[in-house]
């Protein structure tokens, strides 16, 4: 694994879910034969940590309203994709391709555009934005 994909991942695990569930997680994530086992989750994913999963409104739940609010925390050009979709998991992409491979679609997918700071989420049953203001 990459150095950046383990910051990346690492960084949505330990930053936007659950305390409980992270060592699991992470156990999941680095280990390729047992990758499926987080990302099958995804669809119908329990275990985002509600102080740092925004709802988005539902006035912008759509690309150039989820793209500006990224945008607006910092987001880059590109953001880091872990998904239940194999042809998208595990792979660098420009966020605005990205989100509209996935915008509701309902595919279970983490964005990560900074490690353990800023993502997104979306899945069958919401979209999220997902922030934790850097540590100092």
């Amino acid at each position: 694994m990459k150095d950046s994909q383990r910051l990346h991942e690492e960084g949505i695990v330990k930053g936007f879910i659950i305390r409980e569930c992270q060592s699991r997680y992470l156990e999941f994530l680095n280990r390729p034969k047992r990758r499926s086992s987080f990302t099958g989750e995804l669809a119908h994913f329990k275990h985002l940590d509600p102080a740092f999963a925004q709802p988005i409104p539902p006035a912008k739940q759509n690309l150039a309203g989820i793209s500006k609010l990224l945008r607006e925390k910092g987001a880059p050009e590109n953001c880091w994709v872990i998904s239940e979709s194999s042809h998208l998991d595990a792979q660098l992409m420009p966020l605005l391709d990205a989100l509209k491979e996935i915008l509701g679609r309902g595919i279970g997918t983490f964005l990560s555009c900074k490690p353990e700071v800023l993502g997104y989420f979306e899945d069958e049953e919401g979209r999220f934005i997902l922030h934790r203001p850097p540590k100092s």
